[in-house]
């Protein structure tokens, strides 16, 4: 774990549902298992046009079901009413006593997904720069618009998170955020993006914990198909695809330790949906295995 001050940076792993689907059952057995394993976090991903649970539903339910892991969610920014979700997200803060973890992002440029958003692509980062100041007042205790939120979030400050790789959104990052959360990108771009977010903040008079700057990374058992290569490429058509989708649990354990190398120190690990998605025990295996497998890095 040679690296940018590794000595002294919390290297953390959680585990991200992604937008699958799973019964009560299921995500109950998931939930409850995490902490015991040694996982950091559970993680559900805001997919409007997907068949998983809302984010903040389903952490709202996972708060009651484990009273101490933290919870977080990759939640889609444009085309919400304001006030609501600075309420929701207070809201749920407050019911998980403080736990809520918030990486904003701007959704899918295309196809279904991107419609369903609401709010054209080049509009998106106009919502970024109006809505985060507004949330974090809100969250202050200040009056915004005439209005005082209530609850306030037990976190001070609930902080927001970023992703995107657009050289725009990581300097909207720097500007506004307070870390940032990558996908899809190699090591060499994860470090290039941390550069540009560091030079944004310093620009703005600001500094963004060497801490909060982390990964999602989606893995298989598989090799990828022609289609799936395909769908990588036009992802990221500058990396390789066994950065963006390592096969087997080595894999992605070298990977982590080559992120970690460029400053990454926080980790969304997506496991592939198993081949008995309705049984727990198919659920528990896997995540029993990523646990043996990533959690020495961990620091």
């Amino acid at each position: 774990m040679n690296g940018e001050g590794q000595e002294s940076v919390k290297v953390r792993i959680a585990v991200g549902l992604g937008a699958a689907a799973l019964g009560a059952d299921v995500f109950a057995a998931i939930v409850t298992a995490l902490k015991p394993l040694g996982f950091d976090s559970l993680w559900v991903s805001d997919v409007l046009s997907g068949p998983g649970p809302d984010p903040l539903v389903a952490l709202a339910t996972a708060a009651q079901l484990d009273p101490k892991l933290k919870l977080g969610t990759t939640l889609l920014l444009p085309g919400r009413n304001e006030l609501r979700l600075a309420k929701s997200l207070a809201s749920l803060d407050v019911l998980s006593r403080g736990r809520l973890l918030l990486v904003f992002v701007s959704g899918r440029a295309g196809g279904p997904e991107g419609d369903a958003v609401g709010v054209p692509v080049a509009e998106r980062g106009a919502a970024f720069e109006r809505t985060l100041p507004r949330l974090r007042a809100w969250w202050a205790g200040e009056q915004v618009d005439s209005i005082r939120l209530s609850p306030l979030p037990v976190q001070e400050p609930l902080e927001c998170w970023m992703a995107g790789l657009a050289e725009a959104t990581l300097r909207r990052c720097g500007r506004l955020a307070d870390g940032w959360l990558g996908a899809g990108c190699s090591p060499e771009q994860a470090g290039a993006a941390k550069a540009i977010i560091d030079e944004a903040a310093d620009r703005a008079g600001r500094v963004i914990d060497r801490e909060h700057f982390g990964l999602s990374i989606a893995y298989s058992h598989r090799q990828p198909d022609d289609k799936q290569l395909a769908q990588l490429a036009v992802r990221n058509p500058d990396a390789d695809p066994r950065q963006v989708m390592p096969v087997g649990h080595a894999a992605v354990h070298e990977l982590l330790e080559n992120y970690i190398a460029v400053g990454m120190s926080k980790f969304v690990v997506r496991p592939p949906v198993p081949d008995r998605p309705g049984e727990a025990s198919a659920w528990l295996d896997e995540l029993s295995a990523l646990a043996n497998a990533l959690l020495d890095l961990q620091s």
